[in-house]
């Protein structure tokens, strides 16, 4: 790993998005956001961490606010890696994201809090998120691609995430799953727009067969809310309902597609808020009721 020509250094190796350990070697730039007009910044944004890499890259899941007014973006922890960095507020600019199909713009945002890639296929199974912190200059919009997030999927009486303090609020519950549930996620990433049911539900790490690969991990899952549409033709793929969670990967267990509850991420995002009130990038996130 070269050094990178600025004060503080952030040593970062970009992990493949649904191999845990691959590694990819790349640098970090620092820049500003460009005075260009008005940007949105939406679920399923492919973003790069930087503009020499264009290959290496991941999804954001989820745009909005957090409790103290920052403008935030989530995305998948396991997508770097740097044990100095892991697992602590980063607080310095050096380590920003960019929209992979606009990296002229400049950064879009900062990276505040990752786990490291033991958050992904060993170790903390459940903390495999990362925060980032947008520039002023970029607008959060609920509306992607082809999903529209209509706040943050509740599960009144579920059973709490093993992150949640205690007693766990709604959206801190974990939805049900099993062949016999009709709890169903709705995707959105490189392969398109898929939803199938939640078979199983391990400790807020979902499994289903709704499909994606490397690069969609920190993407965007929605709660199919029952008796709305279902992405087809015939509505050019939309859907709408709560965030419900992020991409993660591909296990060995069958079905192998994993995704994060985002119960599992807001009861994190609380529970070490309240051990460093307003210290937390993230805490208490709301997701954006921009179109």
């Amino acid at each position: 790993m070269r050094a990178i020509p600025f004060g503080r250094r952030m040593r970062i190796r970009w992990l493949g998005a649904v191999s845990v350990g691959l590694m990819l070697g790349s640098t970090l730039g620092v820049g500003a956001a460009s005075a260009v007009p008005e940007k949105r910044v939406h679920n399923a944004m492919q973003i790069i961490f930087t503009p020499t890499a264009p290959d290496n890259f991941c999804t954001i899941g989820a745009v909005g606010t957090d409790d103290y007014g920052r403008k935030i973006a989530i995305s998948a922890g396991h997508c770097i890696s740097d044990p100095d960095y892991a697992d602590r507020e980063i607080h310095e600019n050096i380590a920003p994201v960019y929209h992979r199909q606009d990296p002229e713009f400049g950064p879009i945002g900062h990276i505040r809090y990752f786990k490291d890639p033991e958050g992904s296929g060993t170790g903390h199974l459940t903390r495999d998120y990362m925060i980032i912190e947008l520039v002023p200059e970029v607008t959060p919009s609920a509306q992607g691609p082809h999903l529209k997030q209509t706040g943050e999927v509740e599960v009144p009486g579920g059973t709490a995430s093993p992150n949640a303090l205690s007693p766990a609020l709604d959206s801190e519950r974990l939805l049900s799953a099993g062949w016999l549930s009709s709890n169903e996620i709705i995707v959105s990433g490189q392969l398109g727009v898929w939803y199938a049911g939640i078979t199983h539900n391990t400790d807020g790490i979902h499994r289903s067969w709704a499909q994606h690969r490397a690069g969609d991990s920190g993407g965007p899952t929605i709660w199919h809310v029952p008796g709305s549409a279902y992405p087809s033709e015939e509505n050019g793929f939309q859907a709408e309902g709560p965030w419900a969670g992020i991409t993660k990967g591909k296990g060995l267990q069958i079905p192998w597609y994993q995704y994060t509850s985002s119960a599992n991420i807001l009861a994190d995002l609380r529970a070490r808020d309240s051990a460093d009130p307003a210290d937390v990038y993230g805490a208490g996130f709301e997701v954006t009721h921009n179109p």
